[in-house]
């Protein structure tokens, strides 16, 4: 025979010699220095083998004794997280929660599929077919009767799933939302109290970093909440499939009768849904401990017994009511006078020894005496943008699917895309002196707005004017002052197949909102606010800037500029175009603001005529006759870098209504007109425009692009 082998055979030869070789040099080198160790709980070998540990349940299936093994850790680890909870001092100290829901949510399923497959597969052997600590709890909790085990099971599923589970889900939920709507006022107070030396940097960098863990942990509790209400469904749906799935095989497979297979698998099934639900309640209560302990500092027994039992009223009015209840004919007496002298006692003590503040506050009060009281200055900051919701409009603004949160994110999108600005946050708050249904909208702390809405209904117009032929109640949109009509939810289809235009409350709200928003755009924009625009200009422009700023014009010059543009509506997105005409007109010699204002809007003409340029591709104009532009230019008074209009009050009135009367024709005829006037003038016609009819634009002769198509519908005579 020959000795010559294939290189196929030697390779693999080579390879397994070579594995075996680094096998033995990691068990010589590394357990010898203690590399066993990473293999231990609580190191990153050991997380990852017990994950995989988890995961390879769901698949390979476990002997009666590993199983109990794991049900005893599925119980008891769950009463260990219980005991964490309620020692907590605060919520932060225990960041690890979210992991742990689900890593003990995937233990019990995985469990449960292990406990299912022993049930149907071995369940006609005997009471201890899935392990003794199922039998034991399907004997013993149960006490040998299904029907009080099945009951049972069912009280747990629902207390867990219907008040545990769903209230500490919404209060995570609340938090988390709070949690982050709070977090810019927390972030400015740290600078706050930076900026002006009461704490240091070390400790400003701790409280960002407590901040963000804050934030992070709420926001992990909300969706961590919903592990727990996923795992009392499944384990509702193991249950149900474990009985119809052993009484199949019961009678099918292995041919038992009824009441014996009913009695078999069933006690197996409703023992393995109490061994899984009493641990799943006990994490349920601990993430209900967890969230709901909010601000309170301390662990929850301290807590609790220092503020239900810190006050001699309330221990000595429910003392007295319970001895009164013990002499109730019917009632047992012994329970309640005993109550009642522990709380009378209790009252007793705490009227000789009253709780100090130290004793109510141990840890503000030796910690941090300096900054427990926000600063005063938190008083003078205002909100940029408010929303203000009467009681039933909260509903709007929660929930699972928060319309107005979605809806005005996407407003401060258009808006930014459409204008060049961001808007700042609209801070949405709930104010009790409206009316139920009643919004207010506040820019700079004043009011610019309010209108009513129907929280559950929908808002109908008629496009072609008049009310909508519905039932329902009549109103007026509050954004345009349209006529409408609030209807019911159900007739949302009729009214589209009769082509009205149908609005939900949110919608109007926030529609409102835009047309608020967009007529005081220049009070938004701040200082600081174009020093922002200015730094976010790409690298390549910010020569210009450099040129520009201080040396020809100063910041707040330029601020001025760009609030006179959005005052018309005029986008500022270009930025690069009005600096340039900016620099342009410094270049000339202009100081004065409106008239570098005149200039920017003349290189801004094919953007003005675009804007203004309506659906038949035109630009609709009413010009001002030979005759008034006459009068206008013989009024103007006053040196030419700030010219103001001095004209006759009988003059300006026939003037208002001549203006009004052309308007008016136009608008009947569908248009929606652009008053164009001379240069020179412009100014003082915009400003009588203003009070009249602010939607309406007034361009100069110059801002209309060379190429633009334009139709003139009147001439003011």
């Amino acid at each position: 025979m020959s000795n010559t082998q294939t290189p196929a055979v030697s390779g693999s030869r080579k390879i397994a010699n070579d594995l075996t070789r680094n096998l033995r040099a990691f068990d010589i080198k590394n357990l010898k220095n203690g590399g066993w160790r990473r293999l231990l709980p609580g190191t990153d070998v050991g997380l990852a083998l017990g994950v995989a540990a988890l995961l390879s349940i769901l698949i390979l299936p476990l002997p009666t004794m590993i199983l109990d093994i794991g049900l005893a850790l599925s119980v008891t680890s769950s009463v260990l997280i219980l005991m964490v909870a309620l020692f907590l001092k605060r919520p932060l100290d225990f960041t690890s929660f979210p992991t742990l829901l689900l890593l003990t949510t995937l233990l019990r399923l995985s469990l449960e599929v292990a406990t299912t497959r022993l049930i149907l597969g071995h369940g006609n052997e005997g009471v201890y077919a899935a392990g003794h600590v199922v039998a034991a709890f399907g004997g013993f909790l149960m006490g040998g009767d299904v029907v009080i085990g099945g009951i049972l099971f069912s009280i747990l599923l629902v207390v867990n799933f219907m008040v545990i589970t769903k209230g500490s889900g919404r209060i995570a939920e609340v938090a988390a939302r709070f949690s982050l709507d709070a977090m810019p006022g927390k972030q400015m107070a740290i600078d706050a109290e930076l900026a002006s030396g009461v704490i240091s940097d070390k400790i400003a960098r701790v409280r960002r970093r407590e901040l963000e863990e804050e934030s992070g942990f709420y926001g992990a509790m909300d969706g961590a909440a919903k592990f727990v209400r996923g795992d009392a469904i499944a384990s509702l749906l193991i249950t149900a499939i474990n009985i119809m799935g052993g009484l199949t095989i019961g009678l099918v497979r292995h041919g038992m009768p009824l009441s014996e297979a009913a009695s078999a698998f069933t006690t197996l099934t409703v023992g393995d849904g109490l061994v899984s639900q009493i641990p799943a309640l006990l994490v349920s209560t601990a993430a209900g401990i967890v969230v709901t302990k909010g601000g309170t500092e301390g662990a929850a027994d301290a807590t609790l017994v220092r503020q239900l039992g810190g006050g001699v009223k309330p221990l000595a009015l429910a003392g007295g009511i319970a001895c009164v209840m013990a002499f109730m004919p019917g009632l047992p007496a012994f329970p309640f006078l005993a109550l009642g002298g522990l709380a009378s006692a209790g009252a007793w003590m705490r009227y000789k020894h009253p709780l100090t503040d130290e004793d109510e506050n141990p840890v503000t009060t030796a910690v941090v005496p300096a900054s427990s009281e926000p600063p005063i200055t938190d008083s003078l900051r205002i909100d940029m943008i408010r929303l203000e919701l009467g009681f039933g409009l909260l509903s709007l603004a929660s929930g699972e699917t928060p319309q107005l949160t979605e809806q005005i994110k996407i407003l401060r999108k258009t808006v930014a895309s459409e204008m060049g600005f961001i808007l700042p946050p609209v801070r949405i708050q709930d104010n009790l002196q409206l009316g139920t249904d009643h919004y207010s909208v506040r820019i700079k702390e004043i009011e610019v707005g309010s209108g009513e809405v129907r929280p559950n209904r929908l808002l109908v117009m008629n496009p072609a004017g008049g009310l909508p032929d519905l039932p329902g109640e009549t109103t007026k949109e509050p954004a345009f002052g349209l006529q409408a009509m609030w209807v019911e939810m159900n007739l949302r289809e009729k009214a589209t197949f009769q082509n009205y235009t149908v609005v939900d409350p949110a919608s109007v709200i926030v529609t409102h909102l835009s047309e608020l928003v967009r007529e005081n755009l220049s009070d938004l924009l701040t200082y600081t606010e174009t020093q922002k625009l200015l730094d976010d200009l790409p690298r390549d422009q910010q020569k210009l800037v450099a040129d520009l700023i201080p040396s020809q014009i100063s910041l707040g010059a330029v601020q001025r500029v760009l609030q006179a543009l959005l005052a018309e509506r005029v986008s500022v997105r270009d930025l690069s175009t009005i600096l340039e005409a900016v620099q342009e007109a410094c270049g000339l010699g202009l100081r004065a603001i409106p008239q570098i204002v005149a200039h920017v809007r003349t290189r801004l003409c094919r953007q003005i005529s675009a804007a203004f340029t309506g659906p038949g591709g035109y630009i609709p104009i009413v010009t001002l006759g030979p005759a008034w532009e006459s009068v206008f230019l013989e009024s103007m008074v006053g040196p030419p870098e700030d010219r103001q209009l001095a004209m006759a009050p009988s003059k300006l009135n026939e003037f208002i209504s001549r203006l009004k009367s052309t308007l008016d024709q136009t608008s009947a005829h569908g248009e929606a007109p652009v008053l164009v006037v001379s240069g020179s003038i412009r100014g003082a016609v915009r400003a009588i425009m203003e009070r009249l009819r602010p939607a309406t634009p007034v361009l100069a002769q110059t801002e209309i692009a060379p190429r633009a198509r334009i139709r003139t519908l009147a001439t003011i005579k």
